[in-house]
């Protein structure tokens, strides 16, 4: 009887185990895709500042000043474009993780539930005999 318990507990944990590693795969894979976006999109952002500051120091009249100030709020509207764009790109990513966690506790939990029923069907049939 012990023998069989430590195997159903070894085997329980092993699987346990699996799907914990599986788990972090799932999440690390998230996190890496976030930060990707979030770089490429602070790398767009200083690419566009910087150029905006570049031109900003060779303005040298007032017609400059005007075209300069227009540049300066298309920036601040196409940056504030590229934050709910990379945000919602974050959002999927998060969304698509959170279902994959999800997924893997669905299978762990009926992993779970098949191997307490199993023992009970073996019984209920030797039982019958």
């Amino acid at each position: 009887m012990t023998q069989y318990l430590n195997t159903q507990v070894f085997a329980y944990t092993k699987q346990l185990t699996d799907s914990v590693f599986k788990a972090q795969a799932v999440a690390f894979k998230g996190l890496e895709k976030v930060a990707e976006l979030q770089f490429r999109a602070i790398e767009k952002q200083a690419q566009a500042t910087s150029e905006f500051l570049a031109e900003a120091l060779d303005t040298r009249d007032i017609e400059g000043l005007r075209t300069l100030w227009e540049k300066g709020a298309s920036l601040t509207r196409d940056n504030a474009e590229r934050v709910v764009a990379v945000t919602q790109e974050i959002f999927a990513v998060t969304q698509k993780a959170a279902e994959s966690l999800g997924a893997l506790a669905h299978e762990q939990q009926q992993a779970a539930n098949d191997a307490v029923t199993a023992p009970t069907a073996v019984k209920k049939a030797a039982a019958a005999r």
